[in-house]
């Protein structure tokens, strides 16, 4: 690939964007230096209703799809928590915050929230919890803790979530390859395995040298 970078629109709470990552995975180790840059996408950002019964049903077929597609690990202990709100803003906030400090490291952060909610049924809706994974990359927690606190981090995650919008994305994961002279194509909106990542890569990659 010339001078193009993917812009990476998702949500860690979001499982389709869980089962996508070992795709993305794949395209990146063969692809070394590409660049991901990431935009929150809020997929059930600021929601307030604890889960109910039907909801966590409908969830649960959600993640057996996901899980038979990928073939990742699950694990419902989050969900299954009484009270359990799905509100996906403050994981979002966090990996702005973790982008911010060091971009280099946010998607790492991204994939940490996604393994911690999804195969360790940890709360990642939790301030603390999110403050633990920040650690556990190699961030400052009590620095991390303080920022994901701020207003001036959930002012921030509001752009992600206007830019999501503005963009036109309205699902995850969606990827779009970007180019300095400010040209973006679209590389996928929804789950697509490696291989029809790279093929798609290399048209658009031709058609951008063009």
């Amino acid at each position: 690939m010339s001078d193009g970078f993917l812009v990476y629109f998702a949500d860690p709470m979001c499982s389709w964007c869980y089962g996508f990552g070992p795709e993305l995975d794949v395209l990146l180790r063969e692809r070394p230096g590409l660049r991901v840059d990431l935009v929150m996408g809020g997929l059930r950002a600021y929601h307030a209703e604890a889960a109910d019964a039907a909801f966590r049903e409908t969830i649960a077929g959600h993640w057996a799809h996901v899980a038979k597609e990928s073939g990742l690990p699950f694990d419902d202990a989050a969900l299954a928590r009484e009270g359990f709100v799905y509100d996906t803003e403050p994981a979002c906030r966090a990996v702005v915050i973790a982008r911010a400090t060091d971009s280099a490291r946010a998607l790492a952060y991204f994939k940490r929230v996604q393994r911690a909610f999804y195969a360790e049924g940890r709360d990642t809706t939790d301030a603390g919890t999110l403050a633990d994974l920040a650690a556990d990359e190699g961030f400052d927690r009590a620095v991390f803790a303080a920022a994901l606190a701020s207003s001036a981090a959930q002012e921030a995650v509001k752009q992600d979530f206007a830019a999501t919008v503005k963009s036109g994305v309205t699902g995850f994961p969606t990827v779009a390859v970007g180019y300095p002279d400010q040209r973006f194509f679209l590389l996928t909106a929804g789950f697509t395995r490696a291989a029809g990542l790279a093929e798609r890569l290399d048209r658009i990659d031709e058609l951008a040298a063009g």
